[in-house]
């Protein structure tokens, strides 16, 4: 059943009943509309409450349905919305778990609304590319005024129920039953003018000069959420609700949200949601599913190493509730990252605290214990070792641990790139390894890369996944190989913007056009940002530096291929980025984050052209884009052909949770097939041609099969994927 109704006395309750989430399709908004209409006519109601099934009111509309016409053939929420609000019986929302999109904007119709402590309450729209269009912009601002509404609407930020409490969004707050204490409260009311409580007929209340906080509002979101559409249109639209009449706003929703579909953004974050969910669905390469293997229950854990990525990842463990043993190498070190993972610790406690949740270490947070003693692991469920990234260092540790802990404990490193079967193979249980790349700050960063090797058991993989689940992050299962899949694929993005300095391009000219394009932050300021002494003393490691090329040789080449040795020499010079001041900007100081183009580095690319016989030539954004972005597409290509990742929407999720790839275009494989394969082909099949001492240029037999197989939908690669490793 998808709605139900029965009656305790004079108060008619009204169940939504649509498992998992209580979702708003189009069979319970017919459902709900019935019911309701029938429970205001029943002359024995005297009051209604609105509730949802299985501890959870309503997580909005059914967003499988977008793409159908269905409701708009039917019943809309805001049918239901509008009937509810002009019952002349008092209409009580009982919110227990989520009131999200179109299911807070169901409760803000009726006249009072009774919360669950820990309910969670929100209009998170924005998120997938749209706006609340069931008179979430026009009824929660004449609730809560326009600044607090504004804020929520446009960030989609969810909101505890103490603090919904505080901003007036729910009336009351309890610690027991919601829908009991909603009925109580129904009861009350029995008799009661309703007039101002229905939140169409208020006026929006404000003291502020309304023009310019619409425009300040507005000139931060461009700069916030630089080309996503959706912010703005949630401004306009809250900005209707002060201009406009209830319904000519209600209007002006349903405007804005049809200009929106027309963008391609909607489609490509809601791609980007359906594929972030299925990313925990994990399957082997033989297809065998988690289905038949359950994760086992991680009670205790322990982390070894607490640097930048070991004390992100305790407090992550911590955060869980989740025990952890945090270890050190000696007492210098033991101290200060202790120091560090306490500072994490009190922040995430005042966040608890704010919420209104335990704000001591022993309830609110996991406890952590720091050591210097190996022993103490010992019968801990899971070890994550997070050295920084020393193949001989990690084995090192991992031949120690895997003597010590107990036999079915797991054992995972977190490695950027590492061979886990290199890791694995100094152990006595190979089948208890996996990778888990966590992101920095790992306390932060929702990323997590779980790297399977070729003995990582099902029951491993499970386990990390579910424990992954339970850190907040989205995890991501892939295979072993050099980088994983998020690095491998940024190589050559990396590699191609050097080329463009070659080529005739400044950083700045770069980083705008990738920037315009909607990423956060372009490859030299991400370089700046991380250190360019890092993959400099990489390289340096592996005896890939030094090796100049002779002046005025035309092509700089490496073993045959292409190499451009720029970030080489700036490191030479000490320009190691932010923290020297100075790498391929200048800063205002050590450390500071304002970057500003540098005339020394256009003298330096200048003379490096004129000493290797480089003619240079006007490179526009496009070309720029097209470059940089066709080979991360096409090693993405690779790593789908060589089994690394499941599908090309695994891809997605990495890129747009771990390298801010702007999730209004979907992904790069969504982008690559919205672009035109063909398009993406072509473009590098001419520029490998024109360059054929660049191999990421070449386009991957893959591509070159969906290409000439017709260019599939995205959702029918994994097909064609099938085919192809059958062939090989």
């Amino acid at each position: 059943m998808e709605v139900t109704r029965y009656q305790s006395h004079a108060v008619s309750v009204i169940e939504i009943n649509h498992p998992p989430v209580n979702a708003l399709s189009s069979l319970v908004c017919q459902a709900l509309f019935k019911e309701f209409v029938e429970a205001s006519k029943d002359p024995s109601v005297e009051a209604i409450v609105l509730c949802g099934a299985n501890g959870k009111f309503c997580a909005g509309a059914d967003i499988r349905e977008f793409k159908s016409t269905s409701l708009m053939k039917t019943i809309s929420i805001e049918d239901i919305n509008g009937n509810i609000e002009s019952c002349k019986k008092p209409v009580v929302a009982a919110i227990e778990g989520v009131a999200l999109g179109g299911g807070l904007e169901l409760a803000l119709s009726c006249h009072y609304r009774v919360a669950h402590i820990k309910a969670i309450v929100g209009l998170p729209e924005v998120l997938i590319g749209i706006l609340p269009a069931a008179g979430g912009t026009q009824r929660l601002p004449r609730l809560i005024g326009i600044p607090a509404a504004l804020d929520m609407i446009v960030r989609g930020r969810h909101v505890p129920a103490t603090e919904a409490f505080q901003l007036g969004i729910v009336d009351q707050v309890v610690q027991t039953n919601a829908i009991d204490a909603a009925v109580h409260l129904a009861r009350e009311i029995i008799g009661k003018p309703l007039d101002n409580r229905r939140l169409s007929t208020l006026p929006v209340q404000y003291n502020i000069n309304i023009e310019d906080f619409f425009d300040n509002a507005l000139k931060k979101a461009k700069i916030q959420f630089f080309g996503a559409q959706a912010p703005l249109a949630c401004i306009e639209a809250v900005k209707a609700s002060v201009e406009l009449p209830f319904y000519q706003g209600l209007k002006k929703e349903q405007e804005l949200i049809a200009s929106l579909v027309t963008t391609g953004q909607p489609q490509a974050q809601q791609y980007a949601f359906f594929s972030e969910r299925n990313a925990g669905k994990w399957t082997l390469p033989s297809g065998e599913g988690w289905d038949n293997v359950s994760p086992k229950i991680i009670k205790t854990t322990a982390v070894i190493g607490l640097g930048t990525m070991g004390r992100g990842i305790v407090t992550s463990l911590s955060k869980a509730n989740i025990s952890v043993i945090a270890l050190e190498q000696d007492e210098k070190q033991l101290n200060q990252g202790k120091k560090a993972v306490i500072s994490l610790l009190e922040k995430e406690a005042e966040k608890l605290n704010k919420q209104g949740k335990s704000s001591s270490f022993a309830n609110g947070l996991g406890p952590v214990h720091f050591t210097l003693d190996f022993g103490e692991i010992r019968n801990v469920d899971l070890v994550i070792e997070a050295v920084y990234e020393n193949m001989g260092l990690k084995k090192k540790i991992f031949q120690k641990i895997s003597k010590i802990l107990k036999p079915d404990a797991f054992l995972c490193t977190n490695t950027s790139g590492l061979d886990i079967d290199e890791i694995a193979s100094v152990t006595n249980r190979p089948q208890n390894v996996i990778g888990m790349h966590f992101f920095s700050p790992a306390n932060i960063m929702r990323l997590l890369e779980v790297v399977r090797g070729c003995y990582t058991s099902p029951i491993t993989i499970a386990t990390t996944m579910s424990l992954g689940k339970t850190l907040g992050k989205v995890a991501v299962l892939v295979g072993n190989c050099p980088l994983f899949v998020g690095n491998r694929m940024l190589l050559p993005y990396v590699e191609q913007a050097g080329y463009l300095l070659e080529d005739g391009c400044n950083p700045e000219d770069v980083d705008n056009a990738l920037e315009h394009f909607g990423f956060a932050m372009g490859p030299f300021c991400m370089m700046d940002l991380a250190g360019l002494d890092v993959g400099w003393r990489s390289r340096m490691e592996k005896g890939l530096t030094g090796d100049r090329v002779p002046t005025g040789t035309p092509a700089r080449q490496r073993q045959g291929n292409r190499y451009c040795p720029i970030a080489d020499m700036l490191c030479e010079l000490g320009r190691f980025g932010q923290k020297a001041g100075m790498g391929w900007y200048k800063y205002e100081k050590l450390g500071g984050r304002k970057a500003s183009p540098d005339p020394w580095i256009r003298d330096f690319l200048e003379k490096y052209r004129n000493t290797h016989q480089i003619k240079s030539h006007v490179i526009n954004s496009e070309e720029i884009i097209q470059r940089c972005l066709y080979v991360l597409i096409n090693a993405g290509f690779k790593i789908l052909e060589d089994g690394i990742a499941t599908s090309p929407e695994d891809i997605d999720v990495i890129y747009n949770n771990g390298y801010g790839w702007p999730k209004y275009r979907g992904g790069p494989m969504y982008y690559a097939a919205t672009t035109g394969l063909a398009k993406v082909y072509e473009t590098l099949d001419r520029n490998y041609k024109a360059n054929p001492d660049i191999p990421s240029m070449k386009p991957t037999f893959l591509l070159r099969k969906l290409v000439a197989v017709g260019e599939p939908p995205l959702k029918e690669w994994k097909t064609q994927l099938g085919n192809l490793n059958n062939k090989l």
